[in-house]
């Protein structure tokens, strides 16, 4: 139950960040022309200060509230979730980014649903009126309703933070605000906190002692600073690659919504930020420090501006106190994370291989050693459609079982559902064991995390070696009759089924790109690209050494017209597993009707052999060398 929590609370997470960071760059641009134009800037300019402010009421909201949509449904959801966000940017006075992250999903969530609902219903000719007008109806619909709850709804939240903080300010407990303050930063309240907040707070100070601490509460780059060092020397994958460029930017910029979708991707680190907020407001207490008005942006140049003389010591360590504690935090977090996640993996590799050697465990009522690898004729590996990861590890074993000479052992693949109850041996994903064993209750089961785990296949081949118990002719026969019908009719992988030198920020959209080239390709309907996203939301098809396997659900097969297959590059990689390091650089797409796909993805699984292999799949340019290496002629 704990792991399904902490898997929801990522993937809500990593939802977040994908709406973010695709719009990082916009950030960046807010960040640069604030720094620049406002009175405190390096340029003041009061004429092209006005260019600031609709930059972050109107165009980072827009463009969060389509990201969002887009993401749940695509270019339909994104349009719809724009339009639904311009009710929340008119209903307060307060930049509505949060407000943005709830309505464009929302937007997205409601088109999707109509979309299916009218499915194979609108009559020929009417699609293009059906696709506007409920574009715009769906949208007109929900920015009203935005208007009058979701921009209520954040207002509402801020005025119970501000009499929160005030309490908390009240009992002379300012250090503890932390708790308060950067959780809500994280969630695009921090201009609505500094300015709503803390700076009316702060001028009211000021009056009295010429300077306050107030203004340095919220604007502090200190903890932001720490996590992204921390991410620079820590962290994986592609944030890790822009993480350094993001921490300049932080500090002498002072676009703390920079590294808002660090923490995202990683919630733990909300952590990090409230140890190191804390450490820098109880310096700022003892040693007295603060600044005589408000930081804006919250640089470390603005910081220095508005520190009055004789205060540039206390307000200096106050700052790389906070950055000190927060990166030691962020780091041991990151670490330990990073070696929790290593530690289960040779947990289960560990388990796996104790199951297959021990002379003593028990599974179910079955002593391991005497009886579970005895009278093993058939061995299924089963995922959810039967078509993908099922495929590829079903490849594998068959292959090492070939090489083994055991020929009386026969290995399928095929969707859980589908699994005969009088099956021998089971293999399924970690994640799908508890579905398998209600559709096969009386069958051995064996749990993986990778199905690329070469170890796993190995030990399981030696424990069935010394349990070999011959097959009947019958059986030998009919098996040698299943293959001879497969290869009659195969697929064939050529130049148009590859597509190399692809980007995408999410596995949502790497899916996108390799659904609609399925589409595009007459394989699939449109609708399967659903069904691909809904069963990387059952499990990811992350398999292991750089690869994804994306495909449909079982219900989807419905939406399947031919088998086809899309092999896709990601040279920049696409985060695709549970783990951060879970990063893809080959998607391949599968659409399956029956078992015509097979011989592809042996091939592919050949290659997986060889991890030069994979690293040239991974960079080439070249179409042909794709199908050369995995040994498939030019048609």
């Amino acid at each position: 139950m704990f792991t399904l929590i902490k898997l929801k609370i990522q993937n809500f997470g990593q939802f977040l960040s994908n709406m973010i960071m695709p719009n990082i760059s916009i950030f960046i641009t807010w960040g640069i022309m604030t720094a620049l134009f406002i009175p405190l800037g390096w340029q003041p300019n009061k004429i092209l200060e006005q260019l600031i402010s609709p930059v972050i009421f109107y165009l980072l909201p827009i463009l969060i509230g389509y990201t969002g949509g887009r993401l749940i449904s695509g270019d339909r959801g994104g349009l719809v979730g724009s339009i639904t966000t311009i009710g929340v940017i008119t209903s307060t006075n307060i930049p509505m980014l949060l407000g943005a992250m709830i309505s464009g999903p929302l937007g997205g969530w409601i088109i999707k649903y109509f979309d299916k609902k009218i499915e194979n219903k609108v009559k020929n000719g009417f699609e293009m009126l059906v696709n506007n007008f409920s574009i715009a109806i769906f949208g007109i619909l929900l920015a009203i309703i935005s208007f009058f709850t979701i921009g209520p709804f954040i207002e509402w939240i801020s005025h119970v933070l501000e009499s929160l903080i005030k309490v908390i300010v009240s009992q002379n407990l300012l250090p503890f605000i932390s708790i308060v303050i950067e959780p809500a930063k994280i969630f695009f309240l921090n201009n609505a906190i500094n300015h709503g907040i803390f700076s009316p707070l702060g001028i009211q100070d000021a009056s009295d002692n010429h300077r306050s601490i107030f203004f340095l509460i919220e604007s502090n780059p200190g903890p932001g600073l720490g996590v992204l060092i921390a991410w620079f020397f820590f962290g994986k994958g592609e944030l890790r690659k822009s993480s350094g460029g993001a921490a300049i930017i932080e500090f002498l910029g002072g676009v703390h919504e920079i590294y808002f979708p660090y923490v995202l991707m990683k919630p733990k680190l909300i952590i990090a930020l409230i140890l190191g907020g804390m450490t820098g407001i109880f310096m700022l207490v003892v040693l007295d420090g603060g600044v005589i008005s408000a930081v804006s942006p919250g640089s470390i140049l603005s910081i220095l501006t508005m520190t009055p003389k004789g205060l540039y010591f206390s307000n200096m360590i106050a700052i790389f106190s906070s950055f000190i504690i927060s990166f030691i935090s962020a780091s041991l977090l990151l670490k330990f994370n990073f070696y929790i996640a290593s530690k289960n993996n040779q947990k289960i590799v560990k388990k796996n291989k104790n199951f297959l050697n021990s002379e003593t465990l028990k599974n179910d009522y079955h002593d391991v050693t005497s009886t579970f690898f005895k009278n093993i004729k058939t061995i299924i590996v089963a995922c959810d459609a039967g078509m993908g990861s099922s495929a590829m590890g079903a490849s594998i074993l068959r292959k090492k079982i070939k090489n083994a000479n055991l020929t009386n052992i026969s290995v399928l693949n095929m969707a859980i559902n589908l699994l005969p109850k009088n099956a021998d041996l089971i293999i399924t994903h970690q994640n799908l064991t508890h579905r398998a064993k209600k559709y096969a209750p009386h069958a051995h089961h064996i749990s993986l995390k990778n199905f690329l785990n070469n170890s796993f296949y190995d030990n399981l081949i030696k424990k069935l070696r010394e349990n070999i118990v011959l097959l009947d002719n019958h059986v030998t026969t009919s098996l040698n009759i299943n293959h001879k019908n497969i290869k009659n009719n195969l697929f064939q992988l050529t130049e148009k089924n590859i597509l190399l030198n692809q980007y995408a920020t999410n596995k949502e959209e790497a899916i996108n790109i390799v659904g609609k080239h399925l589409v595009k390709q007459g394989y699939v309907k449109f609708d399967y690209i659903n069904s691909m996203i809904e069963r990387e939301k059952i499990a990811s098809t992350w398999l292991g050494e750089s690869i994804a396997l994306p495909h449909g659900t079982i219900e989807g097969k419905n939406s399947v017209l031919k088998t086809g297959i899309i092999f896709c590059q990601f040279p920049k990689g696409v985060h695709f597993g549970e783990e951060l390091d879970d990063i893809a650089y080959l998607v391949i797409g599968i659409a399956a009707k029956n078992n015509e796909h097979i011989m592809v993805v042996s091939n592919i699984t050949n290659a997986l052999d060889d991890k030069d292999t994979i690293r040239r799949l991974s960079q080439t340019t070249d179409i042909k060398e794709v199908l050369s290496l995995l040994n498939i002629e030019k048609k």
